[in-house]
């Protein structure tokens, strides 16, 4: 028993040489990663292409929060909608008929369950028609 114990402490030790050699801390990863529960990281690219992985808006809904500048009625929609983009109702809002793609992208948690969505609407008007205050990040 005690040669069992001696290779589990020495394996622990091990891993946390090996986070501390990284740079890392359990810890500090907790702090950076969004908490559990209903939260989105949304990003609009000009273009067509998605955005990278880094930067965009966190949506936190459990309570609305996260930096983004219509929290309360984004997460008032996609409460509506059981977290589905798709099912956001579309406003009736006359656009310009100006091709300038923008790419939207979300990613995240509703209730338990995995969202990444993507789509690609001809110009911001059309965007911000179809998907409400979700991607409405510029404060306006």
């Amino acid at each position: 028993m005690t040669h069992t114990s001696v290779k589990t402490a020495g394996a622990a030790l091990s891993a946390a040489a090996l986070l501390l050699l990284a740079g890392a801390t359990p810890s500090a990863h907790a702090d950076t990663a969004p908490e559990p529960g209903n939260w989105l990281m949304l990003t609009v690219t000009h273009g067509d292409a998605p955005a990278a992985a880094e930067g965009g808006t966190l949506l936190r809904c459990d309570p609305p929060g996260g930096g983004h500048p219509h929290a309360e009625e984004a997460c008032a929609q996609l409460s509506a909608t059981d977290g589905r983009i798709t099912a956001l109702p579309a406003e009736d809002t006359l656009c310009p008929m100006i091709y300038a793609p923008v790419t939207a992208h979300a990613e995240g948690r509703w209730h338990d369950r995995q969202v990444t969505w993507t789509e690609t609407f001809p110009n911001t008007c059309t965007l911000h028609a179809r998907t409400g205050a979700l991607f409405a990040l510029d404060g306006t």
